[in-house]
């Protein structure tokens, strides 16, 4: 089978899903099929490319990493903005559909089409090569899309004289999004609540491929031994979604009733710098890091008592689940869970944890001051690991997704 991905982030960039198919293309690649994969040139998170080789220059075509075919795009330098990353997406989907329909015809033609979101574009240049090629098309939604685009932002922020324009576009986009999920082959999601929301719209064919977790590279850290102030760590995404000012807020509580919590941010995102400047004015200790290798990332969740995972109140977040989340089972270390839905679900029915509202710094400043008071709290056992390895092997992911995608190519 050959199998053509049209993504916007792909290795050897770093982020959730980069991971994901920087995982899924190697497993594809080891059962016997080709993968042809359609991303532009690494400029992410950065939004600018730094020295590209000449395998990863605009219009390169290379074999990479895993065996894969990779045809690099054009893109357009971004800043930390959701317009100009919408505008990158949109370039980079363009030049999807150009150099596809310039190498993927004749013999060279694939037996299905995969885009993933984000960028929300790849839906419209997976679609157009569906329609060229004459091949069956698989949406992978890995966020709530359509449905974030009002409470993200990305069209700008409420009110004033375009707030009607506003309105309007959102509608159209909804349409589009919902059309091209219903005219797809098939439609991937990472969650059960959202899987259920698109089947309401009649979705008809969706199917949930969760993402994954690099379980051997994960060690079995159980509660650290120690005490002085209690820690705690998020790692991960640094973003609009992940509503982290919520946790500085709650730091700040706590120092003020006079009870020591260490919080710890490491990642890169849009609001890096805004929690700089909240940590800054903060009585607490907090320290707001960079994006580190992937080698120091278990340094960090060994640093901790417990492990942050953290989304906004928005309503289509309850659809969703961190994919740090999984992570975070893995090590058999506590979590505390600042999400809402099946993120909270999860949490609750392995017991790895406690949650608490979204946006909430006064119900998460009383949970971190009940740890710091009984430590045996933070002892979760062994079921949020069990529950990681159950759900989120990559070996058991990719072997459902090519089962998936046989299917929709004998359909």
């Amino acid at each position: 089978m050959h199998v053509v991905l049209v993504t916007h982030h792909y290795p050897p960039e770093v982020g959730a899903p980069q991971r994901r198919w920087g995982a899924l293309v190697p497993r594809f690649v080891d059962a016997g099929h080709r993968v042809t994969v359609l991303a532009p040139s690494p400029h992410h998170p950065d939004g600018v490319a730094g020295d590209l080789s000449p395998e990863e220059r605009p219009g390169a075509r290379a074999q990479g990493p895993f065996g894969e075919r990779i045809v690099r795009l054009r893109f357009r330098p971004h800043g930390t903005d959701l317009p100009s990353r919408v505008r990158d997406q949109t370039v980079a989907a363009i030049d999807a559909v150009v150099q596809g329909l310039r190498d993927l015809r004749g013999a060279d033609r694939p037996d299905v089409v995969v885009s993933t979101v984000p960028g929300i574009p790849s839906i419209g240049a997976g679609a157009v090569l569906k329609r060229a090629l004459r091949v069956p098309h698989v949406v992978e939604m890995r966020d709530a899309w359509p449905d974030l685009v009002e409470p993200s932002g990305m069209l700008g922020g409420p009110g004033g004289p375009k707030r009607q324009a506003r309105r309007m576009l959102t509608h159209a986009i909804h349409v589009h999004i919902t059309a091209r999920q219903k005219h797809a082959a098939a439609v991937v999601t990472t969650t059960h609540r959202f899987a259920e929301v698109l089947r309401d719209r009649g979705v008809r064919h969706v199917e949930v491929i969760r993402n994954g977790a690099y379980l051997d590279e994960i060690p079995h850290l159980g509660p650290r031994d120690g005490d002085g102030p209690l820690r705690v760590v998020y790692v991960g995404t640094v973003g609009r979604s992940q509503g982290l000012h919520t946790a500085i807020e709650a730091v700040d509580l706590l120092s003020r009733r006079g009870v020591p919590v260490e919080l710890r941010i490491v990642g890169s995102g849009a609001e890096v710098e805004h929690l700089r400047a909240l940590a800054g004015r903060s009585a607490g200790s907090v320290d707001v890091r960079g994006r580190v290798p992937r080698a120091e990332v278990i340094d960090h969740y060994a640093w901790a008592d417990t492990l942050l995972v953290s989304l906004r109140a928005w309503t289509p977040l309850r659809w969703t689940v961190p994919s740090k989340l999984y992570e975070a089972l893995a090590t058999g270390r506590h979590v505390t869970g600042v999400v809402s839905g099946e993120a909270a679900g999860i949490i609750g029915e392995t017991g790895a944890g406690h949650t608490v509202p979204p946006e909430d710094p006064v119900a998460l400043a009383a949970l971190w001051e009940r740890l710091s008071a009984d430590r045996a709290r933070l002892e979760v056992g062994e079921r949020g690991r069990a529950w990681a390895y159950g759900h989120c092997d990559y070996d058991r992911l990719a072997e459902r997704y090519l089962a998936l995608l046989e299917e929709v190519r004998r359909r």
